[in-house]
């Protein structure tokens, strides 16, 4: 009997008994199912973290104050921030870089104009902050150098805070109070949408010094971005920031350099780990659904006795039995298996819509794939034993069996 032929028999064995079948597979379709849509979250959370990087530049490393507070209650640490002058030093004393922009995001901030007031993020930076980050003014300017200089009171705002505290009018040329000091409108950016956790639509941005000289009072920084040229020099420019943060800052370690690459390295390790895990959940769901499959396959086995006696008493061999039995095993992880996949798909897609796409999804093909494969291996491999017991019964009394 050909494989053919096998399959077109074990199809009509399942229709046969068709309630016995569906809750058969059900186990399956639950286990492929609850694997496909716990990966889909993995790999949806990875590619939206993958292209907000992209977005962001492929050569850009971070900076940021990062205290060993451990190491300041044992009192082997003075903390100290960062400052505007470790940039200078960076510009000066680390050739690899090519830009770099201090920034000192500030606590929530409520904007004032009038009676409206909007709560955002106010950010001290410097004129380099747009290209580094790939934003776009859409109305008015950025700040210029000259701005910066001369500690200017203007400021640049998210779209968001132009829609919310000027409607109907372009704030460009307005005035917004926020920390005690009066803004000029110059410029409103282009939409950008969320990434990495923030909303920079929401943002203000204001000269860096001119929040140390008018609130601050000092240099201090939370973070830096730096650029390289090219992006295989990240890594070495990295290092090279690192050695001189550390000479400047009496070899104390209160900061972290991280290239894009490192960041995006340790995000996948994290996120192989999750898909690890939760695959592991589906997949014992899936193996229970295997068991079903062997246990209604042993009873198969036993209702179909004459049946098998009757088939080696006319010559099929032991491998014929295996193959047909095996066959109905596969063919049953099979069907689940496909109906799981696309159960799965639609659970993730259903997902993404409901929550307009803030859970991403993503199912790629060789998870589809290897999804069905698997629930056919598992129908395979639970199959074998009542396939090894069907092939194994003696003709004469599989024929005398009542």
């Amino acid at each position: 009997m050909g494989f053919f032929q096998s399959l077109r028999v074990a199809l009509s064995c399942l229709a046969a008994n068709k309630l016995r079948s569906a809750l058969t597979m059900l186990g399956v379709i639950i286990g492929v199912a609850s694997v496909i849509t716990m990966v889909s979250f993995i790999e949806g959370a990875r590619h939206q973290i993958v292209q907000q990087f992209e977005e962001m530049g492929s050569r850009l490393i971070i900076i940021f104050f990062s205290p060993d507070e451990r190491r300041k209650g044992e009192g082997l640490s003075h903390i100290e921030f960062l400052t505007t002058d470790d940039a200078e030093a960076i510009r000066r004393e680390c050739p690899l870089v090519t830009d770099v922009s201090p920034e000192l995001p500030m606590a929530e901030t409520t904007f004032a104009v009038g009676g409206e007031e909007f709560n955002g993020r106010l950010i001290g930076c410097q004129p380099e902050y747009p290209r580094l980050h790939n934003i776009e003014v859409e109305a008015g300017r950025f700040f210029s150098q000259e701005d910066y200089d001369s500690w200017a009171k203007v400021c640049v705002v998210g779209p968001t805070v132009a829609e919310e505290l000027w409607p109907d009018e372009s704030p460009v040329g307005e005035t917004v109070r926020a920390s005690g000091v009066t803004f000029t409108v110059i410029g409103v950016t282009k939409p950008k949408g969320r990434a990495m956790g923030e909303d920079p639509d929401k943002d203000v941005c204001a000269p860096l010094s001119t929040l140390q000289k008018r609130i601050t009072g000092d240099k201090r920084v939370w973070m830096m971005w730096a650029q390289t040229a090219e992006v295989e020099q990240t890594e070495e420019a990295a290092d090279q920031i690192w050695a001189l943060l550390m000479r400047r800052h009496g070899n104390q370690p209160d900061f972290t350099v991280d290239s894009q690459s490192r960041i995006l390295q340790a995000i996948g390790q994290i996120l192989a780990i999750f898909a690890i895990v939760f695959g592991g959940v589906g997949g014992m769901a899936l193996l229970v659904g295997g068991i079903g499959i062997m246990n209604i396959m042993l009873v198969s086995v036993t209702e179909r006795t004459r049946e098998i006696g009757l088939r080696k008493a006319v010559g099929a061999k032991r491998r014929h039995i295996m193959i047909q039995f095996l066959t109905e095993s596969m063919t049953l992880s099979g069907i689940g298996g496909l109906m799981g996949v696309g159960m799965g798909a639609g659970l993730a897609w259903i997902v993404r819509v409901a929550t307009k796409g803030d859970l991403p999804t993503h199912i790629s093909a060789f998870v589809a794939v290897g999804g069905f494969l698997f629930a056919c291996g598992v129908g395979v491999f639970f199959g074998l034993y009542p396939a090894w017991r069907a092939a194994r019964l003696d003709p004469i009394q599989a024929l005398r069996y009542e």
